[in-house]
């Protein structure tokens, strides 16, 4: 290995190192900022900054799904790096799907509201592969990665597109490998996997509500 592919290497092993941990703990943080609002009975005013910087934690677990996962990877990335640049000038995500509503934009490919519905499929998808995960046995990812795609993001993607990741799901890692590629053992794991699936269902549910209420509706 040259000089060069190990510090491509090791700098990949630094960025997956407790990738789980941070996305539990990073989605956690935003799930108490909507709870503390709804007790307060207030429309939750997130950060942008705040989510897109949670959101980009998620990313290291797609890369290490492979092949399967390759088409959601390359997009949910590129569009939190759009709501990442957003936030540079954007507060809030209330603020920012306002200004697309005023706009008359929400819709128009590209769209920081557009792109925000598609980085929730994103957490959600993710959210549903741990409920799997925790709760099937075996070292096999084929059943829990099969069943979040087709439930999450399937309906939404074409006939190409669903054939691809049908064809990637046999190139899964294992869960083993998984949780080697990811430097944690079978209890942190499901621990930091249980974090998640309860700090990020709020957060889910917090999004929906903004599209809702906004007649924007999240089908689309």
């Amino acid at each position: 290995m040259s000089l060069f592919q190990y510090a491509i290497s090791s700098d990949q092993s630094m960025a997956e190192e407790k990738t789980l941990m941070k996305m539990a703990e990073a989605f956690e943080e935003l799930a108490n900022i909507i709870r503390q609002s709804k007790d307060d009975g207030e429309e939750a005013k997130v950060e942008l900054a705040l989510f897109s910087r949670a959101c980009s934690l998620v990313s290291p677990l797609f890369r290490c799904l492979g092949i399967a996962f390759k088409f959601a990877e390359l997009d949910y990335v590129a569009k939190v790096n759009d709501l990442t640049e957003a936030s540079k000038s954007i507060l809030t995500l209330p603020v920012m799907m306002d200004g697309d509503i005023e706009a008359n934009c929400v819709r128009r490919a590209g769209s920081h509201t557009k792109n925000l519905l598609r980085v929730k499929r994103g957490i959600d998808m993710v959210k549903v592969l741990f409920e799997h995960i925790t709760c099937t046995e075996g070292n096999s990812l084929k059943d829990p990665a099969s069943k979040a795609y087709a439930q999450v993001l399937a309906p939404y993607h074409g006939w190409a597109i669903r054939k691809a990741v049908g064809a990637g799901m046999y190139a899964l890692p294992t869960k083993a490998q998984l949780l080697n590629k990811l430097n944690e053992d079978e209890t942190s794991a499901r621990m930091h996997m249980q974090s998640y699936i309860a700090s990020a269902a709020p957060v889910i549910a917090y999004i929906d509500k903004l599209f809702i209420s906004r007649e924007l509706g999240i089908d689309w």
